[in-house]
């Protein structure tokens, strides 16, 4: 048997008709005989998704303290999450790390016109730990965002160099309240202090951006009245590609375009749903929205996994809900809008509510968990070389504090993140010692970040 050097370049893309498809990891991408590690196409790239929450959670509260609706008793690698929300996560607790009691003191008000506009502050503060500057004007100011300062760091060879999601509604235009102009409410992430990054809330357009469907505006309007597949523009790349991989090549190229093309089903069969004239949920949203958070959020997550798979883009960033959103999870079990069951007077029912949507909330990061390890990429899975950030700038959305705000990551960052762990911080510590920390395990080298003290110990 003759064994060569030759092998498939991990940048392969498939392409036709304006449809650029790019490639997973495959065993054709690493030279035969030879250490993946020692190959730039075998070096772990790890990937960064980021998932903001809102309106706080119910064990930032006192009595959601003493009940740990939040965080565990337990801290180390013993804790018990059964009377927590994050009890969902426990079949992923080996890629779990919590991390309690961090504040987020960049949305505290520091001047009496700010009082009462914390809900306005929260999202531009969560990924970058810094005070906005009160305006309803475009002069906006706050800072550059964790997921951005990855971005820059390790984003230079793939296509998109991240990709920015919402579930519900933006208005990037004007003042929303309090003298807070929307962006800081609708963006989480800043490429620098004045440039927030406008969030895509349609499945479709997300597809677009990753997949390049149809170039330009109008030939994508006329695709998607049609039934075909991008991935009929692209058969005789595949078929190309195909002569030169292996077996096991070749089965994961058929599960990656089957994937591919199950996302793009799902988005056209929601498309023609919501087109057909019956009444919607969610009347004011874009056709390729689905009236179901359930459905959203799952989509979602299918894009963002795909994305890292074939390394179209290493850094996502989510916003789960709008702050003051009055959306009903009915899912949750509890009827209560969003924002009204924040407001629980801190009354063991109302209370015992909230955290039952907290939840909720959490119960459907697992699946986005599950697309990821049953995803291979270098020693592992794509699990394994993620770091996924889920948390908020509130904690007690009841008295719209700042304090003990949620927060816990997964994924083992390529190694650098072992998991199965609870790390309690002293009071008082900035959640920017947490991103301070994380940058650093993610090879980002910042003395400081925000308002951070130090370095926190995972």
């Amino acid at each position: 048997m003759f064994i060569t050097k030759k092998h498939l370049s991990r940048r392969t893309v498939l392409k036709g008709m304006g449809v650029t498809v790019s490639l997973p990891l495959f065993e054709a991408m690493l030279p035969a005989m030879t250490p993946a590690r020692s190959t730039a196409a075998g070096n772990k790239i790890v990937r960064l998704a980021c998932l903001e929450n809102v309106h706080g959670v119910a064990g930032s509260a006192a009595e959601g303290i003493e009940k740990n609706y939040w965080s565990p008793a337990a801290t180390g690698d013993k804790f018990d999450l059964t009377p927590t929300s994050l009890l969902p996560l426990q079949p992923y607790r080996d890629y779990v790390t919590i991390v309690s009691n961090t504040d987020s003191r960049g949305a505290e008000a520091i001047a009496i016109n700010e009082i009462g506009g914390d809900h306005f502050r929260s999202a531009a503060v969560f990924l970058t730990q810094v005070h906005p500057k009160q305006t309803e004007g475009s002069d906006v100011f706050c800072g550059t965002s964790l997921d951005q300062l990855y971005a820059k760091h390790i984003a230079e060879d793939s296509p998109v160099p991240s990709i920015q999601l919402s579930i519900e509604s933006v208005d990037q235009a004007g003042g929303c309240s309090y003298g807070y102009s929307c962006v800081y409410t609708d963006s989480i992430s800043w490429a620098s202090a004045t440039k927030p990054l406008p969030q895509v809330r349609d499945p479709r357009i997300v597809f677009d951006q990753l997949f390049g469907a149809g170039g330009s505006p109008q030939a994508r309007e006329a695709r998607r009245k049609t039934t075909v597949s991008i991935l009929d523009w692209i058969t005789h790349d595949v078929a190309r590609v195909q002569k030169d991989l292996g077996p096991t090549d070749k089965s994961r190229l058929d599960e990656y375009l089957t994937d591919i093309r199950e996302i793009e089903r799902r988005i056209q069969r929601i498309e023609e749903r919501n087109a057909s004239g019956t009444q919607r949920e969610l009347p004011n949203a874009p056709v390729g929205v689905p009236d179901s958070f359930d459905e959203h959020v799952k989509l979602m997550f299918d894009l963002q996994a795909i994305a890292f798979a074939g390394d179209i883009t290493r850094v996502s960033s989510l916003k789960l809900s709008r702050d003051v959103s009055g959306r009903v999870f009915p899912e949750s079990g509890i009827r209560t809008g969003y924002h009204n069951a924040s407001h629980h007077g801190s009354k063991g029912p109302r209370l015992a509510d909230f955290a039952q949507i907290n939840k909720y909330h959490v119960s459907l990061v697992p699946y986005f968990l599950d697309k990821l390890k049953k995803i291979p990429d270098v020693d592992g899975s794509l699990l394994d070389n993620t770091l996924i950030i889920y948390g908020g700038a509130m904690g007690d959305g009841n008295l719209h504090n700042h304090k003990r705000c949620p927060l816990f990551l997964a994924g083992h960052a390529g190694g650098a993140i072992k998991g199965n762990l609870h790390v309690k911080t002293a009071d008082g510590t900035p959640m920017a010692n947490a991103w301070l920390t994380l940058l650093h395990k993610l090879g980002v080298n910042v003395e400081s970040f925000g308002d951070s003290t130090g370095e926190i110990t995972l």
